[in-house]
């Protein structure tokens, strides 16, 4: 082994695993941010995720151990961490590039299960390298800071030691502390930092090469320069608001009719606010049957419960239609995990202000309060990041006991999806093992369908009744055609979701892979017969 006067600090050694455990968790952090928008947040995306890390720094960790043993040159160690730190900082200025590439490329060759084909394609060909890279670490440091056989054992578990508590940290400060204040792009780049300073210390501070060194640090500032942007859509250049929170990618942008709030996707839609403040045509409109289920007309007091407030498009519906007059004492009380989208809420949505909105998990926040409602929404479900929590029979039963006597529970489920077995046939049958009635109704020309279930009363007749009273005609006319032609009974089978067993996302993933090949099934036959070049041709 080299003699290096560095090597002799202990301290300067142990740094270097805390840090490498630093930055592994940091870009395993990062990794599930930048994948968000394209792939969502799911349980299946972290699965990917963490797995493939764990291949990396497995891979690592025996290439490690072989050439300590076979060629323990601290050289190649430091040179192989500065590799490292190149190739992380160059993932937010490529990353989202390669994402679509691999997507693309794949869209056309893979039949089934593409979301997950297509993460963790991207997830090898970002992350496999520099983690492996940096798996490296710990079995060369053990060859460098043991001097005995006496002491091997104490020397390993301060290693360790040191790496797991540079992973806690690298845990945390990513999503409490760099996501939420400087996004992802710059976390990726302060994380390289540190390595590419670890680097540096070791080839300045004796006679080591420091060319590899001085290029590092220029990839690494024209990375700075290029890549410190979080526009994960890049070709937008009309967002009134593009960042990240904690929990979510999310981005605003305005029309000449609209403004439309997306969370952790690219092109769809999770709320919207019409300008001239008539309805949306999007689900909230069909949702609105539920006021009118519950009596609202009648009443003077009445409460509704929004579980997933988003930007506060059905709130602000239903004070518009149904409170516009201040005639009744309509309170509205909505649920939002992101304290983010809230703000963006008031900033952009005209969330009304005596609309309270807690920053909670909304199963959590049924459990804190002793409260009932007469209409609770759910609309808590984004694609396939279903929270199984809100998803099971323990929780629609904690729904139930929170609704007045002729309440009404109404469900937006995002994917319309039929046949045994379907993600929407297992919460529908949920939903009917609590409430002894449950009607449906598809939304025209999107893929959602609104479930509405009450416990007691008759709520159609309560809606036919209230319908002459609504105003104004549109609205009176779409809840006609919801009454007369849309409202389905649903008739409830036995596939129940529990707190026990939910597997929602991968139930939720079968629909995406049907609706994907629907939208590319004209282009991937085109492929098939005519090649890339038809394709091309077709495309241009």
């Amino acid at each position: 082994m080299k003699e290096r006067p560095i090597l002799r600090n202990k301290a300067y050694l142990y740094m270097t695993e805390f840090f490498s455990g630093v930055a592994v968790m940091a870009v395993e952090l990062g990794a599930s941010r930048l994948l968000a928008p394209y792939f969502s947040s799911s349980q299946i995306v972290w699965t990917i995720i963490i797995g493939t890390i764990m291949i990396a720094m497995a891979l690592g960790n025996l290439y490690g151990g072989r050439t300590a043993d076979r060629d323990p040159d601290p050289d190649r160690l430091y040179r192989r961490i500065l590799i490292a730190a190149v190739w992380i900082a160059l993932i937010p200025v490529v990353g989202k590039y390669v994402i679509l590439g691999v997507s693309a490329l794949l869209i056309f060759t893979v039949s089934t299960n593409f979301l997950v084909v297509a993460a963790f394609a991207a997830c090898m060909v970002l992350f496999v390298f520099p983690l492996f890279l940096l798996g490296t670490v710990t079995p060369c440091l053990v060859k460098y800071i043991t001097d005995s056989l006496e002491d091997n054992g104490r020397v390993v578990g301060n290693l360790e030691a040191f790496n797991t508590i540079g992973s806690i940290l690298g845990t945390f400060l990513p999503t409490f502390v760099t996501i939420p204040a400087v996004g992802t792009s710059v976390t990726f780049l302060l994380f390289s930092g540190i390595l590419l300073a670890l680097s540096a210390v070791y080839f300045l501070s004796g006679r080591v090469k420091r060319g590899p060194c001085a290029v590092a640090a220029a990839v690494f500032v024209l990375c700075a320069v290029f890549g410190h942007s979080d526009s994960f859509a890049f070709w937008e250049d009309d967002l009134l608001y593009e960042g990240e929170s904690i929990y979510n990618y999310l981005q605003v942008k305005e029309t000449e009719d609209s403004v439309i709030l997306s969370t952790n996707v690219l092109f769809g839609v999770q709320s919207i606010m019409q300008k001239d403040g008539g309805l949306t045509g999007m689900y909230y409109d069909t949702a609105l049957a539920a006021p009118l289920m519950a009596g609202v007309q009648d009443k003077d007091d009445f409460d509704i419960l929004v579980l997933g407030m988003g930007s506060g498009t059905y709130a602000t519906q239903c004070e518009a239609f149904f409170n516009s007059a201040g005639t009744r004492d309509m309170r509205i009380e909505g649920v939002e995990i992101d304290q983010t989208i809230t703000d963006l809420a008031r900033t952009y949505f005209e969330l009304p202000e005596d609309v309270s909105v807690a920053t909670y998990d909304g199963r959590a926040y049924l459990q804190a309060v002793d409260k009932q409602y007469d209409v609770i929404m759910v609309d808590a479900y984004q694609d396939i990041t279903i929270p199984f929590q809100m998803s099971t029979v323990e929780f629609f039963t904690e729904v139930a006991d929170h609704l007045k006597e002729g309440g009404v529970m109404v469900v937006n489920m995002n994917m319309h999806s039929d046949g045994d077995g379907s993600i929407n046939a297992h919460l529908s049958d949920t939903i009917a093992s609590v409430f002894p009635s449950v009607y449906t109704a598809d939304v025209p020309g999107t893929t959602n369908r609104e479930l509405f279930a009450w416990k007691d009363g008759d709520a159609l007749a309560v809606l036919r009744d209230g319908i002459s009273q609504t105003e104004p005609a549109a609205l009176r006319q779409l809840m006609e055609d919801i009454s007369a032609e849309r409202l389905q009974a649903y008739e409830p089978g036995d596939l129940l979701l529990t707190d026990d067993r939910a597997p929602v996302e991968l139930l939720g993933i079968q629909v995406i892979d049907r609706l994907i090949q629907d939208e590319v099934g004209y282009y991937r036959g085109i492929y098939e017969e005519e090649g890339l070049q038809g394709l091309l041709d077709r495309l241009l």
